[in-house]
Order: C-alpha cells, then structure tokens, then sequence
C-alpha cells in the first residue's frame, strides 16, 4: 500500500522571478517524470550532486528515490506544467537528524526554486521530529552553499576530505522567519509587476462585434495609447479594429507578456495551455461563467486556477472587469471601463467587476487619479494580498483604497497590512459576510471583531464607497494631522456649528468656529486661516466656503493653497459644494499635451458637505496616532514553560480517559475534566470518555473530537493562576470546602454560563449557617445540581470576561469585555489577534464602550489595568502557542485595585488538522 502524507505538504509558490510552481511530495508514479528531469541536467548539475560522474539512472536508483515512507525518508519535488524541474529530499540518519541534498534543473537556476523548496523540507522534516539538516557539499558548489547558509537558521560548516560538511539547525529563528517573509514579499510583488507593467498585450477572444467583451477591452488598449505591442487573436478573422488578428496566441510573431482572456468559459483552460506554451506571464480573464454560476462553475474556476498556476502563471479574474496601470511608460487600460481616472497616487484594488466600472467613474469624477487598478473579480488567483506586496513596493503608489467582499487568507491580509501600513495609509470598504463563506455562527467572530482585526492592524475600515473616497482623497493629498484638534473657518455660522458637533461626534476637539459672514473673500479667509494653522493648539483646518452670493471662487482658493502650503497640516474645505478635487483647489503636475494635469500633494480636498469633511478627517486622525505609536514585538516574560503546556495539551488529547481532579473534593463533577494536580473548575455535563478515539500516528490528520478540560493547570504554564474552588453535592460538603478555601466565600451553580444569568451566586457567606441556607435556596430553584464553593476574592473589584478562539480564518483572537450583564446583553467586547503586544494589550483594554469602568470613572475605584494588560500578553501567548486550544474561557477575571483574579477557567482542546499554514513555508493561498 502506498505510504500517505499530509495534504498542507503540496502547495502552489511563487518564485523569485514572479512565475509560479507547484510542490508536493514525489511519488513512485513520478519515475518517468523524474528519468526526463534526469535527462535535462548538465554533466556539472549531476557532478555536484553525486560527486562524480552519473550518466543515467538505474532502474534500481529511480525506485529508491521515488519510493519514500514520508516520515524518515521525505522528497518534495517542484514542477511547471507537467515537467518535474527540483527536488530536494532527507535521509534520517539518527536522531532528530537528516541529512539534506536538493538539485535543481540548469533552466530554473537562480529561480530561488532551492529556497523555497528547503522552506518546505524544513517545515516537513520538523513535525517529523528533526532538528537538524546535515549536507556534505563539494567547495566548488558555491550555489548550493549559498542556498543552505541564506536561509536563516543556525549554520556551521567545516572542512574534511575534500567535502565541506554543513550542519543546519532547523529551530525557526528571528533572522529564518525574516528571510521568509523578505522573499514571499519580492517574488509576490514581482508576479504583480509582471503582469501590471507587461511589454505587450493579447487579447483572446477579440470579436469584430461592436460592444463585445473581447473588442471592448481591445479598444479601451488602444485609445490609452498602451506603449506596447497589441496582439488581437481570432481563429477566422484577419484584423479587429484596424489592427492584424492571429488565429492563436502561438502564432504570434513577437513575445506576450500578458494575455486578456474573453473567450466561454469552456475555452478557457484549452487556452491556458496556449498561453503557456507560448511563454506568456500572465492572464486577465474577464469571461464569465465560473464560480458565480454555482458548483459546477466553481469547478472550473479552481482547475483554471491550478492549470495556470501549475505552468507558472498568474491569474486575475475570472469574471473581472480588469488591470490598468497609468504609469506614462506604460498607459496599460485592459478592462473594459473607457473611464479610467488620470495619473494619481492612489492604489485601487475592487473584488467586484460589476462595480469596477461605477467605481472608476467615480474616482474619475473627483479628478483624484491612480497610479494602478485591479478588478479581481471572482479571485481565483491574485487577491488583495498580493497587490499589498506589489503596492508596497511601487513607489507611484502612496495610498492604498480596497474594497473587498471576502477575505481569502485574513491572518496573511492582516499581517501584510500591518507591515505596510506603517509607511503607506490603506483603507477598506468590506461589505457584510464573513471571511471565505463562513457564516458568523461558524466563526464565532461578529462583523464587530473584524473592525476590531483591522484597527490592531493599522487599517482604515469605512462603511462604505462615498467614505473610501473621502479619506482616499485626503490621504493621497494632504499631510496627516499630529493630533486630534481641529480649527473651523468658515463663512456660515450654521455650517460652523454642524461642523463643531461633527468633530465632537466624531472624537475630534474642534475649536470655536471662526465665522467671517457672508461677505468675506480671499483675503479674509487667507488671514483667519493663517492664524489658526499658526497656533500650537491646531493639528488640521476644516474651511467652510458657500457664499450666499457669486464670489472670487479662483482668488479664495488660491488664498487657501497659499497659506496651506508648507504648514504641515492638513486643511480640507467644502468648497461651494464641490466633491473632489476641485480644480482651483490643485497643485498640479505637469502632464503631456493629450491628459489633464494631475493632482499633486499639497492639494485640497473637497467636500459636498461639513460633516463629511469631518468624518474623513476623524479617520486620518486615528490612523496618525495608530501609526506615531512605535512597532514593537510581544514583550518578552522569563516566567513561562511552553513546553509543559504542550506536553500537558498533547497528554490529555492523547489520553483515552478523562484525566482525574484532584484535591479534598467530593466526587468530580463528570462534565469536568482537569488537569493532574489542578483544581476542579465545574463544566457542562458532557460525555468525554466515550468520544476518544485513539491518537493519529500522522503528524496531522483530520481534527479529532473536542475535549472540554479545567484550564488551570495551562495556564500556570503562562504563569497565571486560578483562584481556587471545589465542587460540592451537598451542604455539609459546601461547608466543608469553605473551611478548607477559607472565609468568607461564594456558593455558586457549577456551569461556565452561570455568570451571564441573574440569581446563580451568593456572596460573601462568612459562616457555615449562610453556606447551609444559600445551598438550600439553590436546591429549591435548581433542584439537584452540583455547585461550587470558591474562597471570597477581595473587593473592590471590576468584573471582566477573557477568551480565545481558534477562529479557522483569522488563527487565534483574543477577547476582552466586561462581565456586568448589560455589557454581556450589548456585545461589548473586543478582539485583537494573537500574539499580543503590550500596546495591543491597552489598546484592547481600552476598545470597548465600558472601559471607563476600569479607571475610576461612574464610581467605580481605578484597578489595576496594568496588571489586566499584562494577563491579556500572557493569554495572548497562550494562544499564539498552542492551535489545539480551540477555545479558552476566563469567566470571570476580577480587576482589584492591585491585581487581577481569575474565578474560571475552561478550555476545548482539539486536534488541529495542520499547521497554521500563514505561519510556515511560502504558499499561494
């Protein structure tokens, strides 16, 4: 029978050079592919690899090397199309140690082909139990030398018999993790490029029919004066709008860069494979009928996503309306808009092809311009992930705007944006639904936490497109504001105010509005706001110009980019009711004689109404203070034992019956399960002995039941402790652990949901006569249920509610609210993505409506946030450490004036299927 693997071990990649490849494990089916691939090699290739001489392959050698068992002998290989061209495999050799060779074919060289394979090697040899790679490589292969020393870890070499014996240690570092990520970063934004900046375009598909999808896009080439070669191809007709037609791609004289597929649906994989033959980069398929059409669409939508990729191409669409780049050595428009804004700064990624063309129009319409457009349309291949790579590269692009309808990879989406958003403002627009299908029940997560996701990230999240534009425009012109106070100038004492409540609305600090009547012209508007922009307490101006009567429209602006000019702050103005860039409100580029001057930085802004102006404002406001706080990594802490926790989470999914509570208590509760030594926190009644079923032999499987354990023993590992409780079955039980716990103490219900309902705690019990009469009035109401006994935790104190959820989209979240009902009943609650930082941490803290609470507000004593602040990092690690806790309640985590108490702790361990892929080797999602 032939031997299994994991299926995250195959995986689309992207290379160095922006083409793409396919890797996966070789199998004993693949031994005329690997005789071919052998074939191919140069005399050197195969010298370095066997030192020596080696024309052919023995029979015998290709069924040893295709023949592996996936645990102690593992071999990956690349291929493009159908053709095998690396591979690279280990030889356990002892314990925890392999040794390591890979070869490449001469043609791909220099591809990074090695690297990316040896990430994958790597990844698969560690869940196979080995720590370390041993490569005996001759001195005169500087290549594969290379390859092992530039890839992060831990590297030694030395020198003996003529052969330099390099040793890697394959535990991920700072510097591997870097390398990652550094070259995931060049070849993605490279794929992007290629097929944004291409040398020459064919269209597919383009039909001599006015208004056809293939004429469309060939017209819309042309009179954007593409700088290229335009190839129109048709299997019957000679020429397409004047221009010479071929009967394939094939038979094109010159080379393609990018093809525009617009051809049915059913055509389109037979012309993939032209286009592969052929050498093309990249393809733009705007015909319809794939995944919108339903299943058997999303069928065929994924094969052209795996044919194209598996020959090396990218994919935008299918069912797109296209890419358009206005940079002037380019004047790239394959879409199918004949709108297409001028040349500008902003970036502009749409999922939808339906509204791309609306949306062009638009950003056209406010005179904004970009510097790149890509509609993804039904997203089988390139997402927003990778325009953020290519965006945050291209330094034509200095403000992102996204409008999303799902989230292909959202922990990758979140760490891309929070990497780029430190240097490049990007804004979003994700309408309702939850990342890649799921519904929210599934995820667990509300629309709430996404906003949530996104802020922790540094993303600008608007409701909708008029908001995409607004702040676009004021990022992409003006400077960001140092903070959050704000000078009104304006000409309308009513506008004034409505601009006032807007900012306060908003949590700007608005200034008394500086109102100069009805009359007033360029020189007072000059001079009221040079003195506001002049003082200390201003950090943006919002100018209010609607004259009751025609004035010097030209002169005030011309007054107001004066005076702006150089004062670092941002001024936005709504300017006679204009929306957009007014004219006379631009600084301008200079441009040929066949387009419009384009905007430059220093431009102002308008706005159809105060309000609006204030809203866009309040954004860049939050985002300059999100971005001046400093990047920093999870605070180290010396106190934690990860490996202990591991160990325990591996021992109770692996044990075959519930692990016993301990202490002096009673008989435990059977819907409790605790960890040895810990003390026995009451569950729900659940059946856990009868749902283990053995432990997987392979690295990862598919995921096993839920177990439901106390937590306190997990999280001692993270140095955070349980306040103590027993689980009693009657009154002088009750009375008996109150002794033991010490006075005075709380008689509750046993059940992780007694604290969201009324009526299920008694507290402060300072005797055993209070304990007898509180079990007595629980056995009236409840009848027979088990309770706990807990020792009184010292008061004043806040009550709050801690969780994690292993969420299949994002990874591990954090959640933090409070635990007063009302809070509970409003949803008050946010999220953060772990790890967590310690600006994280606050920022958190600080995220939900209640948070005054905590700081002696309503009469409530300040507590020790500090300390909370400092649970949420260790939870968050917690979570960041361990995939199999799927969920983890603290309810409730008391806030004291000098400490935080945890009452409960519950966690659902359960097997994962794989690794958290975002965390591994580079893979195409």
């Amino acid at each position: 029978m032939e031997a299994q693997y994991p299926a995250h071990w195959e995986a689309d990649v992207v290379l160095a050079d922006g083409g793409t490849a396919h890797v996966r494990p070789i199998r004993p089916a693949d031994a005329d592919r690997l005789r071919s691939f052998y074939s191919r090699l140069s005399d050197e290739s195969i010298y370095f690899r066997f030192f020596g001489p080696r024309p052919r392959l023995s029979d015998r050698d290709v069924e040893r090397f295709t023949n592996v068992d996936y645990v102690d002998r593992v071999a990956l290989i690349a291929t493009i199309g159908t053709e095998m061209v690396a591979v690279i495999r280990y030889d356990k050799t002892g314990p925890g140690e392999a040794e390591v060779a890979f070869l490449v074919e001469d043609a791909h060289q220099g591809r990074g082909v090695a690297s990316v394979l040896l990430e994958h090697l790597a990844a698969t040899a560690r869940e196979q139990g080995i720590e370390t790679f041993v490569a005996d490589v001759l001195p005169a292969n500087m290549r594969m030398m290379g390859v092992l020393r530039q890839a992060g870890y831990t590297a030694q070499s030395r020198f003996a018999d003529g052969v330099v014996r390099m040793t890697l240690d394959l535990t991920p570092t700072e510097t591997s993790a870097e390398v990652t990520t550094s070259r995931e970063h060049r070849a993605e934004s490279r794929s992007i490029a290629r097929l944004l900046t291409p040398g020459s375009v064919a269209v597919i598909g383009a039909s001599r029919e006015p208004g056809g999808v293939g004429q469309t896009v060939l017209r819309n080439l042309l009179a954007a004066d593409f700088t290229g070669p335009v190839y129109p191809v048709h299997r019957e007709v000679r020429a397409v709008a004047g221009v010479r037609a071929y009967p394939s791609v094939t038979a094109i004289d010159g080379d393609v860069d990018l093809a525009v597929v617009a051809v049915p649906a059913e055509s389109v994989l037979d012309v993939v494979e032209e286009c592969a033959q052929k050498g093309v980069h990249g393809l733009v398929v705007v015909s319809s009928g794939f995944g919108e059409t339903g299943a058997e669409g999303r069928e065929r939508q994924d094969e052209l996503a795996r044919t194209a990729r598996s020959y090396g191409l990218r994919v935008v669409g299918p069912n797109c309306l296209g890419i358009a780049n206005t940079d002037r050595s380019v004047r790239l428009n394959a879409t199918l808009a004949a709108t297409v804004p001028g040349r500008g700064k902003v970036g502009f990624f749409s999922q939808s092809g339906a509204l791309g063309t609306a949306l062009l129009q638009r950003v056209a319409q406010r005179g904004m311009g970009i510097s790149s457009f890509v509609s993804a349309g039904n997203r089988a291949d390139v997402s927003g992930n990778d325009l953020l790579q290519y965006w945050e590269e291209d330094d034509a692009t200095e403000v992102i705007l996204l409008y999303l309808e799902s989230l292909g990879n959202p922990r990758k989406f979140t760490r891309l944006a929070r990497r780029i958003s430190r240097r490049k403002p990007v804004v979003v627009v994700k309408s309702g639904g939850t990342p890649s299908g799921h519904s929210a029940e599934e995820l667990g997560l509300p629309d709430s936490a996404i906003s949530s996701l996104f802020a922790q990230a540094g993303l600008i999240r608007v409701d909708d497109l008029i908001q995409l534009f607004d702040v676009g425009q004021l990022l992409a012109y003006q400077p960001l504001p140092a903070g959050p106070k704000v000078a009104l100038v304006t000409n309308s004492d009513a506008l004034g105010l409505l601009a006032a409540d807007a900012c306060l609305a908003a949590g700007l600090e608005p200034r008394p509005p500086v109102n100069l009547g009805p009359a007033a012209g360029a020189a007072e508007f000059g001079a009221a706001l040079e003195g506001e922009l002049a003082s200390a307490g201003v950090d943006a101006a919002v100018v209010i110009y609607m004259p009751p009567l025609p004035g010097d429209a030209e002169a005030v602006a011309a007054e107001l980019l004066r005076v702006s000019q150089g004062s670092g702050k941002p001024v936005l103005t709504t300017f006679e009711g204009h929306l957009g860039m007014h004219p006379a409100l631009q600084v301008t580029e200079p441009g040929t004689s066949r387009e419009r001057p384009a905007p430059a930085r220093g431009s102002i802004p308008s706005y159809a109404a105060p309000e609006e102006a204030v809203r866009a404002l309040a954004q860049a406001a939050r985002y300059a203070a999100w971005r001046a706080q400093p990047a920093t990594p999870p605070p180290a802490l010396d106190d934690l034992d990860p490996a202990r926790a591991r160990t325990l989470v591996h021992d109770l999914l692996s044990a075959p019956e519930p692990a016993p509570a301990s202490g002096p208590a009673a008989e435990p509760d059977p819907g409790s399960v605790s960890a040895p030594g810990a003390a026995s926190v009451p569950g729900p009644a659940v059946d856990i002995a009868g749902t283990r079923r053995g432990v997987r032999s392979a690295a990862f499987a598919e995921p096993g039941p839920p177990v439901e354990i106390d937590a306190a023993e997990l999280l001692s590992c993270y140095g955070l402790t349980v306040w103590p409780a027993e689980m009693v079955r009657s009154p002088e039980e009750a009375v008996a652990a109150a002794e033991r716990l010490g006075w005075p103490v709380v008689l509750k219900v046993a059940d992780p949901g007694a604290s969201r309902r009324a009526g299920t705690v008694r507290l402060g019990l300072t005797g055993p006569e209070m304990v007898r009469h509180a079990y007595a009035e629980f056995a009236d109401q409840l009848g027979e249920k088990v309770l706990a006994v807990q020792r009184m935790a010292p008061q004043p104190a806040v009550p709050t509610v801690v969780g994690v959820v292993e969420d299949p989209a994002f990874g591990p979240v954090v959640s933090f609210g409070l635990g007063e009902v009302t809070a509970r009943l409003l949803q008050d609650q946010g999220y953060r993505l772990a790890p967590l930082t310690a600006e994280d941490a606050a920022a958190l803290v600080r995220s939900v409506r209640a948070a005054p609470l905590l700081f002696g507000q309503y009469g409530y004593p300040p507590v020790a946030v500090d300390a909370l602040e400092e649970l949420l990092v260790r939870v968050g690690r917690l979570a960041n450490d361990l995939p199999e806790v799927a969920r983890l309640d603290l309810d409730q985590v008391l806030v004291g004036e000098s400490s935080v108490m945890i009452l409960g702790a519950r966690a659902t361990l359960r097997t994962p299927a794989g690794p958290r892929l975002d965390g591994g080797p580079r893979r195409l999602s």
